[in-house]
């Protein structure tokens, strides 16, 4: 009997070691799953930031790339305007019925107007004549011209007038025109 209770507490001194290990096992894991949460949670964020970033860098690229860079701009048949553009650097060709202007001034009457895009205006290149075409596309690295004929907001001497382009979903561009004493024919105001 004696030799029997030996054995029996041999049995428990075991038995305790095991829960211990049993314990040491289950923080084990607790701080595993942890880590794995924390690592999941970190990349996910890591993520939404790159792609928040990447959204807003493309925004920012068709934003500025189908920018119109006005060169520069003259006075033709005493009310019509001349002008001289090209597309930003880097960008990608846009189509002329996407490239809308609009002349504000003010003669007296706050808000006057007049608008409309550069396909209907008769865009062209020196390389060929765009006139009429809807479709016409303008590319990177080329210069164009075209006529816009204002009907309300014309040429007057010593006044001003803003030009304001966006292309599609480009950025604008915003160009004062000055009128300086004389609007004869040929007279830059940009």
């Amino acid at each position: 009997m004696v030799k029997n209770m030996k054995k029996e507490m041999k049995n428990e001194n075991r038995d305790n070691v095991a829960a211990i290990g049993i314990g040491a096992m289950i923080v084990f894991i607790a701080l595993i799953l942890v880590a794995a949460v924390a690592a999941a949670v970190i990349i996910q964020t890591a993520e939404k930031l790159q792609q928040n970033a990447q959204t807003t860098g493309e925004d920012t690229t068709d934003m500025m790339a189908s920018k119109i860079t006005i060169k520069s701009v003259l006075i033709t048949n005493t009310d019509d305007l001349y002008v001289t553009f090209e597309l930003a650097p880097g960008s990608d060709p846009v189509q002329a019925t996407t490239i809308q202007w609009l002349i504000a001034c003010d003669d007296g009457n706050f808000g006057e107007t007049d608008t409309g895009d550069f396909a209907t205006q008769g865009t062209s290149t020196a390389a060929a004549d765009l006139t009429g075409t809807t479709q016409a596309t303008i590319n990177p690295g080329a210069t164009y011209t075209v006529q816009l004929d204002p009907q309300t907001c014309t040429p007057v001497a010593n006044d001003q007038h803003t030009l304001n382009v966006q292309s599609g979903t480009g950025g604008f561009t915003y160009e004062v025109l000055n009128y300086g004493g004389s609007i004869n024919d040929g007279e830059v105001v940009i």
